[in-house]
């Protein structure tokens, strides 16, 4: 937003004080051109802002959605029936009625940034078209009855002499609603930006800059009173920018919501296969364990088929819990959480000592995981360990995971050489973080699995 206050103070103090830069020339249709997407856009942000309060409920999304409805319709309907199709433009009703349209628009503007997180009632919905067309009417009957009293805005003097200097013309209330305009979208722009600094809310972050846009080009309205006239000043220009800053503003929230929506759609359907697991594979498997362990003692693969439903039980539970976890949880608590698990079922006391600190993407925290759990399952199953250390640490750029027990150890070289499914997939694993694994251990010492990436 600092960017946008500069821009438009060197634009503005350069039209002021240099003798060589001038720019304004006649041209009304493309004047109603900019009046029309102008229009379009500010309906097009205030439709997306009626959605936003309807969700949130905030009365500065309705405040807001008021304010640009009514910016709208000010130059896309008012100012066209008032001078294309009743054919008035005495500089009178056709000046005024718009003027007090776009000044009520302008302070809405204010005020939805001085209402910040308050809530707003539920009925306000309902008044989100009909409270500012109303307010149109009353204006524009009030015009009427009183059109006859009311003094000329701005007189025929406006030539291309106004394009080198500053013209001050007009009524001092034309000059003043300008005026109350330009501060109140410039304080807005202030406030906003420091709210936008604690929230993050892509909209809002646009609405900083577009205001400071539209105070300037009420400003510059204000010394150039080209916007009742078919003369196109920098006023018209800043008042496009800001509007189009709006509308990539609108862009991006629309794209967000999007995105927000795929990551529902897809964090339901993990959830909806982590149940079918758990309520159809788990229940299966858990049967076949409890039917093996009342298999006779002699038989000869009741070890080998009890063996094999734990361990699918098991890799089935760790798939349910990857499924159903969510993609930015830590991953000190995701280890905690894998850890009290592992200790409850297999009644083994596990020491966990993380580094909070640490971050991993979702694929590096399943694999870290995995790689813990098989260590453990391998301690306690092989190692009949009772103590299982988990340490997670950070050290010169490199981050180690390691797993220690207190078991009956192995001798390492045996270990690689028989090619255990178990030891394959964790390096396969640590490979795949990207990183690397070594165990250390022998028989009588215990063993320690040391992850790095």
């Amino acid at each position: 937003m600092i960017a946008t206050w500069v821009f438009c103070i060197l634009i503005t103090a350069t039209l002021l004080w240099s003798p060589y830069v001038a720019f304004g020339f006649p041209n009304r249709s493309l004047h109603l051109v900019l009046d029309s997407i102008d229009g379009f856009v500010a309906l097009l942000v205030a439709y997306l802002l009626h959605n936003r309060f309807v969700r949130r409920r905030r009365l500065q999304d309705w405040l807001l959605c008021e304010g640009l409805v009514l910016l709208g319709l000010a130059g896309l309907i008012v100012t066209y029936l008032i001078e294309d199709v009743a054919g008035i433009r005495d500089g009178r009703l056709n000046v005024w009625v718009p003027l007090t349209v776009r000044v009520i628009g302008a302070v809405l503007v204010l005020a939805a940034a001085l209402a910040g997180d308050r809530l707003g009632p539920r009925r306000l919905r309902s008044w989100s078209l009909a409270a500012p067309v109303l307010l149109i009417l009353v204006v524009a009957a009030a015009g009427w009855a009183a059109s006859s009293g009311l003094p000329v805005a701005l007189g025929d003097d406006f030539s291309a002499n106004s394009a080198v200097a500053p013209v001050l013309a007009g009524h001092p209330l034309l000059l003043t609603g300008q005026a109350i305009g330009a501060i109140s979208f410039l304080v807005a722009s202030i406030i906003v930006a420091r709210q936008t600094a604690r929230r993050n809310d892509e909209l809002l972050r646009w609405l900083a800059p577009a205001a400071t846009l539209a105070g300037f080009a009420r400003l510059n309205y204000l010394l150039y009173p080209s916007l009742y006239t078919d003369w196109l000043y920098t006023g018209d220009v800043l008042r496009t920018a800001c509007y189009v800053l709006l509308l990539v503003g609108a862009l991006r929230e629309l794209q967000l919501y999007w995105i927000a929506q795929t990551q529902v759609a897809v964090v339901e359907d993990r959830r909806r296969l982590a149940r079918e697991l758990h309520d159809g594979v788990m229940q299966e498997l858990a049967y076949i364990r409890v039917e093996s362990a009342m298999l006779p003692d002699a038989a000869a693969s009741k070890k080998q088929i009890t063996d094999a439903a734990v361990r699918a039980l098991d890799e089935a539970r760790a798939a349910v819990s990857a499924l159903g976890s969510v993609d930015d949880e830590p991953l000190g608590y995701v280890l905690h959480r894998a850890a009290r698990e592992l200790a409850a079922r297999y009644d083994v006391r596990l020491e966990v000592d993380v580094d909070d600190s640490i971050a991993a993407d979702r694929d590096q925290r399943h694999a870290l995981v995995r790689i813990m759990r098989e260590a453990v399952v391998n301690a306690v199953r092989h190692g009949d360990a009772r103590l299982v250390r988990v340490r997670l640490v950070g050290t010169d750029g490199a981050r180690r995971l390691t797993i220690e027990d207190d078991g009956a150890g192995f001798a390492v070289d045996a270990g690689a050489s028989s090619g255990g499914y178990g030891l394959v997939s964790m390096r396969d694993r640590a490979k795949g973080l990207p990183g690397s694994m070594r165990i250390e251990s022998a028989p009588g010492e215990g063993s320690t699995v040391i992850v790095t990436w």
